[in-house]
């Protein structure tokens, strides 16, 4: 099983819940202040929370996830890296938030969610990849509902999804008292049409959007792009 180090952090991602890019660039893109409380929902193997721990140490991260094996895998690597003190996972359903953790909670909550709607063609088979694409086990509402109760006021939720859902995001984040603040879409390369969006909301906030300039993936040669570099922290 291959092993990847986030800085100082080793991650073994386990069976089935692979490291992606959409959670490396979650990593970069959230605001997570030193000390504060972040809750990982659907926090899978727990390489989101890992990749945050390894940009500041001193955050407190409590991971959500269904799915057992995702549990031990997580914490598995919770334990390689002895991280007990920062970070913990709970076995549980997000449309059970209630019963699992108190209101207001958290300063920030980040998730990596499934992006396809229970039934769509683009849904992998397979418990473990189907619980990881489609919305079968939680749906954008019911993710919405959960980072709503975990927040406290003026607390942060960031996310990746996909800019064909960009309407439901902002509609559902509003309907759930977390407004949308800042977008950033994520292009493969210069003229490509995005394919990943990054989105952070404050539970409370004014109105007002900010656009940030678009990520690109790799550069006019088809190399990786400076800016993922230095997300990825490769050396040249």
């Amino acid at each position: 099983m291959k092993e990847e180090v986030f800085g100082s952090i080793r991650f073994r991602a386990g069976d089935g819940f692979p490291l992606s890019t959409d959670t490396v660039l979650l990593s970069a893109f959230a605001r997570c202040g030193k000390n504060a409380r972040v809750c990982d929902l659907g926090a899978g193997s727990g390489a989101l929370s890992l990749q945050l721990l390894s940009r500041e140490a001193s955050l407190y991260l409590t991971g959500v996830e269904l799915l057992p094996q995702a549990v031990q895998a997580a914490e598995e690597n919770i334990a390689r890296n002895s991280l007990q003190d920062h970070f913990r996972v709970l076995q549980g359903d997000l449309r059970e938030i209630r019963d699992l953790l108190p209101a207001g909670s958290f300063n920030c909550c980040v998730s990596n969610p499934p992006y396809f709607p229970s039934g769509s063609g683009a849904v992998r088979e397979g418990e473990v990849q189907a619980t990881a694409t489609s919305e079968a086990g939680c749906t954008l509402d019911e993710l919405f509902a959960a980072a709503d109760w975990l927040l406290q006021w003026g607390g942060r939720f960031s996310l990746v999804h996909r800019p064909e859902r960009l309407t439901d995001l902002f509609c559902t984040a509003r309907f759930h008292r977390l407004e949308p603040k800042r977008v950033r879409m994520v292009c493969h390369r210069p003229g490509a049409i995005p394919n990943l969006v990054l989105l952070e909301c404050i539970k409370g906030g004014k109105t007002g959007l900010q656009f940030e300039p678009t990520l690109y993936l790799h550069d006019e040669t088809g190399s990786m792009s400076a800016e993922v570099r230095t997300i990825y922290r490769k050396e040249d």
